[in-house]
């Protein structure tokens, strides 16, 4: 019988600053999901953190975009954001875009990556969990994972994955999508999601078995919102061995500090520092960014786990490299490349700035 994992997060409140979650918060989200596991609504679910957002880790056979589900995660997030404020915690339901749940959390704020599968008699999954960061974060890694044979070794030596994989990619602004194949269409891949501030993979399939190996969140906040509301804070999750890449090839990209969208306020480039869930507390200029893996085996749609996939001495250099990095870039200050591209500003005081100057601009040579 077909499983869904879903994965749904949202920002309802940080400790301190954007820092960090706070237990009562994250206890609103364990609550709600163990009532729905009691219900029978879910199989299983896990609720963890990265920075200051809650993601809910869910398994249940009820396919992706059903209602019930996505309407469970909204009320979670409903219940942390009475929590938060309570508290008096930072940007309170922050990420709640809309005053009530209309029978789908997309378009609402929340992130979601959801994917549908049949599950085999071994069936490790990898999620990420990233903070102070945008949708469109994961496309490197994932052309890394899933298209580069000098970081998977088994798109060249092992049958199963020798037919390569397809990538189902997301116009964030058009709304639209396009499947490109690889390995023959990578040059045309390349093109698009070289640039993720726009174009962000959304999934991976299996060219082989036609499954689904791959799917990330790609909602906008600031799309939706029309302002800037908080960065994107993006999930995915990852089907690992087999006709999937091993666990290893799935985070070996992480291994290098990649520069991503977010740190302060989502309006600089930093680099993504894979690390433990404790160490997810970006403090510094809220950032560098972050990234946490959590590994789990499903079991007839128990999430056996989960595994703190980065709370490994092999990361230690990447960390040492991402600190490098951010210390160069914040030197940069208000400057680019540091701060990000006015045209990437649109949602912060850059409009309100550019009117008020209008009237003062002259043609040059007048």
């Amino acid at each position: 019988m077909p499983q869904t994992l879903s994965v749904i997060k949202a920002d309802v409140g940080g400790y301190v600053g954007h820092s960090a979650m706070h237990e009562d918060v994250m206890d609103a989200g364990r609550e709600a999901t163990a009532r729905a596991v009691q219900s029978g609504l879910l199989i299983d679910a896990h609720v963890s953190s990265c920075g200051d957002d809650m993601f809910l880790i869910m398994s249940h056979d009820r396919g992706e975009n059903d209602e019930a589900i996505h309407k469970l995660a909204w009320d979670a997030f409903v219940a942390g954001t009475e929590a938060a404020k309570k508290l008096s915690l930072y940007g309170a339901g922050q990420d709640l875009l809309v005053d009530a749940f209309s029978g789908n959390i997309r378009g609402a704020g929340p992130g979601s990556a959801e994917l549908e599968l049949e599950e085999r008699p071994s069936e490790p999954i990898i999620v990420l969990m990233g903070d102070k960061t945008s949708a469109g974060a994961f496309n490197l890694p994932f052309y890394k994972m899933f298209a580069d044979p000098f970081n998977t070794a088994g798109l060249v030596i092992s049958e199963s994955l020798h037919d390569g994989f397809a990538f189902e990619v997301h116009d964030v602004k058009e709304h639209r999508k396009i499947v490109f194949n690889s390995p023959e269409e990578l040059y045309d891949l390349l093109v698009f999601i070289g640039s993720p501030s726009r174009f962000a993979i959304k999934r991976v399939i299996a060219r082989q078995t036609g499954e689904v190996a791959a799917v990330s969140s790609t909602d906008k906040l600031s799309l939706i919102a029309g302002r800037y509301v908080g960065k994107d804070d993006p999930a995915a999750v990852i089907r690992c061995q087999g006709a999937f890449p091993a666990v290893g090839e799935v985070l070996e990209p992480f291994t290098h500090a990649w520069i991503v969208e977010g740190f302060m306020r989502g309006s600089h480039y930093g680099p993504l520092m894979p690390v433990s869930r404790v160490q997810a507390t970006p403090a510094r200029f809220d950032g560098p960014p972050r990234v946490v893996a959590l590994g789990f085996q499903l079991a007839q749609g128990k999430l056996v786990g989960p595994r703190d996939m980065f709370d490994d001495v092999s990361f230690d250099n990447v960390r040492q490299e991402a600190n490098r990095v951010a210390d160069h870039l914040r030197k940069h200050g208000p400057f680019e490349p540091h701060r990000l591209p006015l045209d990437e500003l649109e949602y912060t005081t850059m409009p309100a700035v550019a009117a008020k100057m209008s009237s003062r601009w002259e043609a040059i040579g007048s």
